[in-house]
């Protein structure tokens, strides 16, 4: 349990609150760990570039949904491009609560709570299902995930799985995969019975935590928030190819969230001690360029349209809004007094809603220009928020990362 309250101490404030964007001044290398191979980076990296988009990005793997946009991943996940299952829900934001085990759902429209419920001991994040006909609240100290009704906001009988710290879907629909956090696995289920599939012990990966996937899907990238590294696994067997430590191994509160960038060719990950993004390349094989953005920096979210990206630094209190092709930071919105930390953009892609970890509060914030639209009160740790209904033909996981 100790380890798992690590979560909720305070990054020393001594950390400055950064901008800008810089790359690697001493050429820095990833290592070889535990046997596992890591690509060499021994000259000085370069910063991201606005490369075409390789041929990868097109032979996707089998049974996963085209990409319709090399340039663009998430181009069917544009303002108001809503599936027949997403466009059939109720307009509700679920904010799952780490602190007292409980969902608690607002209205969008009013800003109002019109329901709450318990959902296990340590409720983490609100996640959408593959095909999106359902959330499902993960609760990892409680093993077991509680399914909530998109249409209805109604809540049925939990779920047991292994550990579900976090939870993902594979790009081909064949498997919910719950990031077993404590016991350093992922383990794979069939997102329809439940039955176990298999596990992937993943054991110098300590903290495994997000995750995103390449734009084929043939490859996904998983933190390692205690271990200053990220994890790399083939998608199609289940296995894992490599770590990549990061230049700088942070380890106590260093990797969390990670996104693709909408032409596929770099990953950014969020790294909460560095106080800003380390960027991976496309194939996630070593990494290119650094970032600076704030002090606890911790998740990141694609626009409507893709243009920018909105990072959350939950000590600093700020979303930078980054340009996800040139890597360059085009804004900074403060939220003062506050912890922004995970959420989503709404379906129209007209507000960004954030959890306040640390704060006990959400914070609804314009993405025409950042000002703050609301801030509700709610209970005790506030954690991986969920918009809904969200655009796109399917869900890969999360709190709503959607293609």
């Amino acid at each position: 349990m100790a380890r798992r309250l690590r979560r909720f101490a305070a990054v020393p404030l001594a950390l400055s609150v950064l901008a800008g964007c810089t790359t690697f001044a001493n050429g820095a290398q990833e290592t070889t760990h535990a046997g596992h191979s890591s690509a060499s980076a021994s000259r000085s990296p370069s910063p991201p570039t606005s490369a075409a988009p390789t041929t990868s990005t097109v032979s996707g793997l089998p049974g996963m949904p085209a990409v319709v946009s090399p340039a663009n991943v998430y181009s069917e996940a544009g303002a108001g491009m809503l599936s027949p299952a997403a466009a059939a829900a109720r307009p509700l934001v679920y904010v799952p609560h780490s602190g007292s085990g409980e969902v608690r759902v607002i209205d969008p429209a009013t800003f109002q709570e019109v329901d709450r419920f318990p959902a296990g001991r340590e409720v983490q994040h609100v996640v959408p299902s593959y095909d999106m006909q359902t959330l499902y609240a993960t609760d990892d100290v409680g093993n077991a995930i509680t399914p909530i009704d998109p249409k209805t906001g109604a809540h049925s009988a939990r779920i047991p799985i292994i550990d579900p710290y976090n939870m993902y879907f594979l790009p081909d629909g064949s498997a919910a995969v719950s990031v077993a956090e404590a016991r350093k696995i992922l383990v794979f289920y069939d997102p329809h019975t439940w039955a176990e599939q298999g596990q992937l012990p993943i054991p110098d990966c300590a903290g495994i935590d997000h995750a995103d996937f390449t734009a084929d899907g043939r490859t996904a990238v998983f933190t390692c928030e205690f271990a200053g590294r990220v994890a790399v696994v083939d998608v199609a067997t289940r296995t894992l190819l490599r770590t990549i430590d990061m230049p700088t191994r942070n380890m106590h509160m260093g990797p969390q969230d990670i996104k693709l960038s909408p032409d596929g060719q770099r990953f950014y990950v969020a790294d909460s001690d560095q106080g800003g993004l380390w960027v991976l390349d496309g194939a996630a094989t070593r990494v290119i360029g650094q970032i600076s953005i704030g002090a606890g920096t911790h998740g990141i979210y694609p626009s409507r349209d893709a243009s920018v990206l909105y990072v959350t630094s939950r000590i600093a209190g700020t979303v930078t809004v980054l340009d996800p092709v040139t890597g360059q930071v085009k804004a900074t919105w403060p939220v003062p007094g506050g912890s922004p930390d995970m959420g989503g953009v709404t379906a129209d892609g007209t507000q960004l809603w954030l959890s306040g970890r640390y704060n006990r509060e959400i914070y609804v914030l314009s993405t025409a220009d950042g000002h703050l639209l609301a801030r509700i009160p709610v209970g005790n740790g506030p954690h991986g928020l969920c918009v809904w209904p969200q655009p796109g033909r399917y869900s890969l996981g999360h709190t709503g990362v959607t293609r």
